[in-house]
């Protein structure tokens, strides 16, 4: 069971000298045995929705910034959670994601998603109705791209004619296919070296709250058809399951401590290789010390045999 969490950047910068708090909380990070730091993305996010859905946040470009916090760190893992696919040129993103992958000595996982926010899709120009072909096809061009072959490829949107995207990464990031929606989930299956959905979260976006996995219940069904639908295909090898429990803490207190690694255990009963969560941020010292406080109250209990009661 490997551990990441949000990296809260954009609640800290602009700051006058943003590479020490990059410093301070990749060091809070290693230091309470986190395996990856995480980030989402919302480029371009309506003004209302900001305002007034309860799962509203800021973010600063998750690649560049998780690029920076890689060449600070020293084992720390960088996870994008989730990368919207259909925002960006999936030739172009085969850059980004590569170099990072090549100058973080291949600690990045490339958790990807649909997107759903109407608003954002029009602010960038792409048809929101197209976002599961352009996402399927995203992470087609993204596996042929790190082959280090041409790439001949005809898309929506481009037409790669022999195109030489080297240098490649000598091991490519893992693609996770983000969402819990049927949709998603034969995507994971048919496309993704993981999946990584998420449960119910308080927001008033109705795309979220369909796509979202409703209880442990629900979770453990989805589970199985997920490893039905790649037998079917013909998938064996490795495949990583990664969420974030339905309880996130608050405060650091005990209570909360038991009730996070009960359903951890939960959870990796069901074959989760990777738990995330995000805690609450109001400054970088509270936030490194509530990262302190996950690493000895949750992280080293469930590496060291803590069984719930």
């Amino acid at each position: 069971m490997q551990f990441a969490l949000n990296l809260p950047l954009a609640r800290f910068l602009p700051a006058p000298d943003p590479g020490a708090v990059i410093d301070r909380l990749a060091t809070a990070f290693e230091q309470a045995g986190i395996d990856a730091a995480l980030m989402s993305e919302h480029p371009a996010p309506s003004a209302e929705w900001i305002r007034t859905d309860p799962a509203a946040h800021h973010s600063l470009d998750p690649l560049m910034a998780l690029g920076m916090v890689a060449a600070r760190s020293k084992r720390l893992r960088v996870f994008t959670n989730i990368l919207v696919l259909p925002y960006r040129n999936p030739l172009l993103l085969a850059k980004m994601a590569g170099t990072l992958q090549i100058l973080s000595d291949g600690r990045l996982m490339l958790g990807v998603g649909t997107g759903y926010m109407k608003e954002e899709f029009e602010a960038l120009g792409v048809d929101p109705r197209e976002r599961g072909a352009l996402t399927d096809e995203a992470i087609e061009t993204l596996r042929e791209a790190w082959s280090g072959e041409p790439v001949v490829r005809k898309g929506r949107h481009f037409n790669a004619v022999g195109n030489d995207m080297r240098p490649v990464p000598a091991t490519p990031p893992p693609i996770w296919v983000g969402g819990g929606s049927d949709k998603a989930l034969e995507r994971a299956a048919k496309l993704g070296d993981g999946w990584a959905p998420y449960f119910t979260v308080p927001t008033n976006d109705p795309v979220v709250r369909r796509s979202a996995v409703v209880s442990m219940e629900h979770f453990a069904q989805k589970v199985e058809q997920l490893h039905a639908m790649r037998a079917d295909l013909g998938r064996g090898g490795g495949f990583d399951l990664s969420v974030a429990p339905p309880f996130r803490p608050k405060v650091a207190d005990r209570p909360s401590a038991e009730q996070f690694r009960e359903e951890v255990e939960q959870l990796r009963a069901h074959g989760v290789t990777w738990i995330w969560t995000s805690l609450p941020a109001t400054s970088v010292e509270q936030y490194a010390d509530i990262v302190a406080w996950f690493g000895e109250e949750i992280v080293a209990p469930l590496r060291t045999g803590w069984v719930a009661a």
